[in-house]
């Protein structure tokens, strides 16, 4: 698990702790997540482009990958360094233990997997995409458009917390509105372990219908 601080790696971590079938959950990352509970441990490192050495991967069965940042303010450079660079270095890493690992990959709606379009983070999301399923592993790509988060799962990032507190009263009418197009961190997480488990969505790409009929 890649994430876990996150709100969406917050509600997908939850799904995994509370599956029977789940026997070990490994987060690792730059800082602690905070849990306790016996099926939980963490690898903190400093530099998550270098996990050569993580004895810890070794027999996982799934990779859950969703680190990410907001592109506001950054350049493409800096936006690539964290996005592709962090994510490829992860899959290297499983790959290197189980090369045929399930790696289940959380992107963004509108990724641009020709790689050449005006939107800066939609061409880098889309490069990402694109070496994940050129791998060895067993690689699908979920792309959510507005994610609402639940169990308690919340952002790191201020202002994404303010607009939620917001839309979580709103939820149910979003809900009614939008339907299928909408995805709940519960959502994510129960997909991620549905193609885990061996699920055949018909697709290495997911959007937010196929992530709700999966969980």
């Amino acid at each position: 698990m890649f994430g876990a601080t996150g709100m969406v790696g917050q509600g997908v971590v939850r799904e995994c702790l509370i599956a029977d079938d789940v026997d070990e959950v490994v987060s690792v990352g730059r800082s602690s997540a905070g849990i306790d509970d016996p099926k939980f441990r963490e690898v903190l490192r400093r530099d998550l482009t270098d996990l050569g050495d993580v004895a810890e991967l070794s027999g996982v069965d799934a990779c859950f990958f969703c680190l990410g940042v907001p592109s506001a303010g950054m350049k493409e450079p800096e936006y690539t360094k964290i996005t592709y660079d962090l994510t490829m270095s992860a899959a290297g890493a499983v790959a290197a233990h189980n090369p045929a690992a399930t790696f289940v990959y959380v992107s963004g709606q509108g990724a641009d997997t020709s790689e050449q379009g005006r939107v800066m983070w939609a061409r880098v999301r889309g490069r990402t995409e694109n070496a994940l399923l050129a791998t060895s592993l067993n690689a699908y790509i979920l792309r959510p458009g507005y994610i609402q988060p639940m169990h308690g799962a919340q952002s790191r990032v201020t202002l994404y917390r303010t607009i939620y507190r917001v839309t979580s009263v709103l939820y149910p009418v979003l809900k009614r509105l939008a339907g299928n197009h909408i995805a709940t961190t519960e959502v994510i997480g129960r997909a991620m372990l549905a193609l885990a488990r061996g699920a055949d969505p018909g697709t290495r790409i997911l959007n937010s219908p196929e992530m709700n009929t999966l969980a």
